[in-house]
Parts: structure tokens; sequence; C-alpha cells
């Protein structure tokens, strides 16, 4: 979108149509995931390792003292500067969505303002059905995110598997591999079956006719980790005497998980799978290389179609964007209701 073209995104995403034959690609992606792994690993035994903690009072030499007047808006003056440098595109998102079409030119602000850009991005025959894809896709995602995050975290937290750090760590793994690199896999095996099987390939393998099901399965992996750090930490938070009570009167594992445990952790699955759903609806490197076809395009991929677009392109996708984080910004809000002070449980690893 900013014309840079000589970084790695780029170049593998501008390669994709000669996947084929073209072994660019395929390096690139290693590269990148390699790096990220790296940087992954050395996060973890650097910053991830555990400390003891003493069991006396730890004493404070210095009290905070609040500051007032000239001091304390000095002391914000860090903070102020770098939120406004966070909200600047934001804002100039906004203010494109309601200038009128062409009325920005050689001034710091719009001379001519509109609001009919946000319904003709839930009427536009691009922009509309998009909604409706990244929805679905969304909320299957979430669904299969939920039922698998439920798995690893009781195993994580419950069980006594010498190995469930490392299948907690690999449930994390998403979070370090960029999705550039998830995405690119699922059409590299697509691609793979199509020289394998060639026509008798069943449709929805065929990422580039039918991307449904691979973009479902790239949105819950990629969002996998909210829901295991939401349920985990969930599990720790609840004794597991109210379990254990249970199984020793007889009721089976299931009956457990449907009566007990899930009951008293409700609130960080709904917190959890909110934030999945949330993401996965704004998921962008997945979407724009799995969704090359128009009649199944998800939000983010119709916002790069429509801002190429000449004419209100640029506009209408400024509009659906600003809509994208109104639904971002009421996901997170409901999320921290239902977590309250905790929300920062979400992501610890």
């Amino acid at each position: 979108m900013f014309g840079f073209q000589t970084i790695t995104p780029v170049q593998i995403f501008q390669q994709l149509t000669d996947v084929a034959d073209n072994p660019l690609p395929f390096a690139l992606v290693v590269v990148t995931l390699a790096v990220a792994a790296a940087l992954y690993l050395i996060g973890k035994v650097v910053l991830g390792r555990s400390y003891d903690t003493a069991a006396t009072k730890a004493s404070i030499a210095l009290t905070p003292k609040r500051l007032s007047g000239p001091r304390a808006f000095a002391a914000c003056i860090p903070f102020i500067l770098i939120l406004v440098l966070a909200l600047l595109p934001h804002i100039s998102i906004i203010l494109i969505s309601i200038t009128t079409t062409g009325q920005w030119y050689r001034s710091i602000l719009p001379t001519s303002f509109t609001t009919s850009h946000y319904f003709a991005a839930l009427t536009d025959d691009l922009a509309l059905p998009s909604v409706a894809h990244s929805a679905l896709y969304a909320s299957l995602a979430t669904a299969t995110a939920l039922f698998v995050g439920l798995g690893v975290a009781i195993i994580a937290v419950r069980s006594k598997l010498v190995d469930r750090g490392f299948i907690d760590a690999l449930s994390m793994l998403p979070l370090a591999v960029p999705g550039l690199v998830l995405a690119f896999g699922y059409l590299a095996v697509s691609v793979s079956l199509q020289q394998k099987y060639g026509r008798n390939l069943p449709l929805w393998l065929n990422v580039q006719e039918m991307p449904v099901v691979f973009l479902i399965i790239a949105y819950a992996a990629r969002r996998l980790p909210y829901i295991v750090r939401a349920a985990a930490a969930g599990l720790e938070q609840t004794p597991i005497d109210l379990e254990q009570a249970a199984a020793n009167l007889g009721a089976t594992r299931t009956t457990v998980l449907r009566k007990i445990t899930i009951p008293l952790i409700l609130a960080n699955l709904i917190a959890g799978s909110l934030l999945a759903f949330a993401f996965a609806m704004l998921e962008v490197s997945d979407s724009i290389i799995l969704a090359q076809k128009a009649a199944y395009f998800p939000i983010t991929r119709a916002i790069l179609e429509l801002f190429q677009r000449l004419g209100d392109g640029i506009y209408i996708a400024s509009a659906l964007g600003v809509w994208a984080m109104l639904l971002l910004s009421l996901t997170l809000l409901a999320a921290n209701s239902l977590l309250g002070k905790k929300m920062g449980a979400v992501f610890r690893v």
C-alpha cells in the first residue's frame, strides 16, 4: 500500500503467482520463520526464567510522590507524544472516511465532510459480502480454537504429563510465527496437492478456487493462544478440589468438564473467544494471501482491493476500516468487562 517493494512480505506476496516454479518465495518464508523462531526462543530463555520470591515483605526505600501542576504535565509529555503518534493513523483514517470525494487536497484538514461513505461501506458490492464472509470465517475459527484451546489448557494446567510444558509452548508458537509464514505454508500445501492430484483434488482443498477451509484453519491457528491463555488463567485461579470431589462421587470426566470446569471458567472462555473472534475478523496476512477470489474476500482483503480502486475506493475502504476499529474496540471492552482487572491474564505466557 505504501509502494515499498524491497521488503520480505511484499516480495513473497508479489511472487505468489510463480510459487510452483520459483523457489525464492520458499526461501524468504524459511528465512522469516527462522528469524521469528530464533527470537521467540531467545525471549523464552532470557525472559521466561522463573525467579524465587522472598517470604518476607520487601522494604521500599522510596515512597511514591504524586506530582501536580507543571511538574505533572511535564511528566505526562512523553506519554502524550507516544499516544499521539500511535493514534495518527487512526485519526487519518477517520478523517478520510468523512471527507467528500476529492475534497481533501493541499490542506491540513478536509474542506468538505460527509457520512455517505459509511453507508456505502455497508452496501458496496465488494464491502458488504466481505463483512458476512469474515463473520462466518471468524465464528467457525473461534469455535475450532475454543475446542482445541480448552483441551490444551487442561493438559497444561491439570494434567501431570511430562511434556505438558512443551504442548503449552507449542500452542503459543503462532504468536511468534508471522501470519505470512503460516498462510504461505497453507498455500504451498494446496499447490502441492493440485500438482499431485490435478482435477481429482476436492474443491475445498484448492485454495485458489475455494479458500474457506484454509482461511478457517489459519484463523483458528493464529488466535489459538488467546483461548489457551484465557482458559489456563481460569483453571489456575480455580481450585481443583471441586473437580476431584465430583470425580470421587462417580462423575465421569465429561460430566466434570461440562458441569464443573466449564461453568467455573466460563467468563475466561468468553473473553478469550471474543478476542479471538475480533482479531480473526481483522486478520491481514492470511486473508490477503489465501483469499484470491473476490467471491470469498474477507474484510481486510476487501479493504485492500477498495484502496486500489479509483474514485471513491479509498474513502469506502477507510469507512470500512473505521467500522472494523469500532468492532475491535467494542469487543475489547466486552472482554475487559468479563475479566474485570484480570485482562492481562489472557496474554500471560
